[in-house]
């Protein structure tokens, strides 16, 4: 079994992705949040910082490119190459309305004629390898077997479905049905993402499809740290790896960015998806969201895993 880290943006950013790595493994690909092609064709200083091989060093990282443009497509992944990167994964799948209603993300997938000719050029001048991360459509999961007539044409390296509909964001269940029928019909290798937050739920999808054998986690890991090593047969996370894990995140946020306020805003994103790890953890939740200043919530999460346990 093959298990890939989500590109969450935000949140799945460098500096988490080095402590992930470092703090627990268990990942065969871990996918870098998506960049947005500019007009001037730059990258962003964060876009650098992610993209950076010192910042990815040992593991297999894959960037991901957020366009309906074939030619901004193309020229990002030409400046990747020269950073070494070998694949690169096209986001067809993100819900957000401010990526939708300019026709990228999941929204591309309604204008399934545009979609073709940019396949079409982007496989025939990309100097990488392609894998595309995909939703089934914007509102009708019936809209998949077009699209994925379309896939089929092109020899992608995977294609990682998320069998949800944009209208569903992460809402509702993922629509098995749908990619039961997309495992059966594709002509390139499938991977599978949505909803595994625990082995119970990797279990249960492994017994009604033992052929797929790669798989895609990122709420799940946010929730869970230790998932990708579980899923592979071993151990939880113990509480001195989760405050090594947080340890790390927190002093690269501090390194990275300015202002009490940004770095404990990120933080608190963290402890969103972290708290519920640790039983009793609803009152240093709640403290934690009400820190406006570091030494506060240094002084909370010092607290938090002297008093409590994580149950993993």
């Amino acid at each position: 079994m093959k298990i890939y880290l989500a590109p969450l943006e935000g949140i799945t950013g460098f500096i988490y992705r080095r402590a992930l790595f470092e703090c627990f493994g268990g990942f065969d690909k871990y996918f870098i949040p998506f960049i947005r092609p500019n007009q001037k064709g730059h990258f962003s200083s964060r876009e650098k910082k992610d993209i950076s091989p010192e910042n990815n060093a040992g593991m297999y990282a894959v960037p991901q490119i957020l366009t309906n443009s074939a030619e901004d497509f193309l020229r990002t992944a030409a400046k990747l190459k020269t950073y070494g990167y070998g694949e690169v994964n096209l986001n067809l799948g993100c819900p957000s309305r401010t990526v939708v209603t300019k026709g990228r993300g999941a929204g591309f997938l309604a204008k399934p004629e545009e979609l073709e000719r940019f396949l079409d050029e982007i496989f025939e001048k990309c100097p990488l390898e392609i894998s595309v991360k995909t939703r089934l459509g914007m509102e009708d999961p019936g809209q998949f077997e077009k699209i994925l007539a379309i896939y089929n044409r092109f020899p992608m390296k995977e294609l990682i479905i998320h069998p949800r509909v944009q209208k569903d964001f992460y809402k509702n269940t993922p629509n098995l049905d749908v990619f039961e029928q997309a495992l059966q019909e594709s002509s390139s290798p499938v991977c599978y993402n949505g909803d595994i937050f625990t082995t119970a739920d990797y279990e249960k999808f492994a017994a009604r499809f033992p052929e797929v054998e790669c798989i895609m986690t990122g709420r799940g890991t946010l929730a869970d740290p230790a998932l990708a090593r579980k899923l592979k047969g071993g151990k939880g996370a113990d509480k001195a790896e989760l405050k090594k894990f947080h340890d790390r995140i927190y002093a690269g946020y501090c390194e990275e960015m300015s202002g009490d306020r940004t770095i404990l805003y990120k933080m608190k994103e963290l402890w969103f998806y972290l708290a519920p790890i640790f039983p009793d953890s609803r009152k240093y939740a709640k403290k934690i969201r009400k820190c406006e200043k570091c030494r506060v919530y240094e002084e909370v999460v010092e607290e938090l895993f002297r008093n409590e346990s994580p149950a993993c």
